[in-house]
């Protein structure tokens, strides 16, 4: 398969995906506002094993806080936020260990600031507390349980990256 092809591929699949699990979250009551889980930023593992995990991922983001009705900010800042968090996961690939480190950062940086301008959330330090946590059940527990798994088909699924 041509490798163009292959990227767009990852990345629409990794996309929909993340819609998808969002949705899922949000109908529970589990993807925006203070305390979050969103099942889908499990996901965010991804570049460690594929590039195409970067555009998919912030996409993904994208389309889900749109499709939410999250604020603007949150859409902006957000999706901002995935964006750095898949970069970083994409540049700490030496260790399966650091992938969720990035996306747990860049998500507990940025999105306590946009809870408190966007939604009116306080306080501050609570949000920085339940962000925080929500990435680590998501990014750092699902996250590699599911990057545990993946790596086994790793070659299968992601040849040449």
């Amino acid at each position: 398969m041509n490798q163009k092809v292959r990227f767009i591929t990852h990345a629409a699949v990794i996309a929909a995906l993340y819609v998808v699990l969002t949705l899922l979250a949000n109908a529970l009551g589990l993807a925006n506002y203070a305390i979050q889980v969103r099942f889908s930023e499990a996901l965010t593992i991804l570049p460690f094993f594929t590039t195409a995990a970067i555009p998919g991922l912030t996409i993904g983001c994208l389309l889900s806080n749109i499709l939410t009705g999250c604020a603007l900010p949150d859409i902006i800042f957000g999706t901002f936020a995935s964006f750095l968090g898949a970069v970083g996961t994409c540049m700490l690939r030496k260790s399966k260990w650091f992938a969720p480190i990035s996306p747990i950062a860049a998500n507990t940086l940025i999105v306590p600031f946009v809870l408190l301008y966007a939604y009116g959330i306080k306080p501050l330090w609570f949000s920085f507390l339940t962000v925080f946590l929500g990435e680590v059940i998501s990014c750092g527990v699902l996250g590699m349980l599911l990057l545990n798994v993946l790596n086994r088909y790793r070659h299968f699924l992601f040849p040449q990256d």
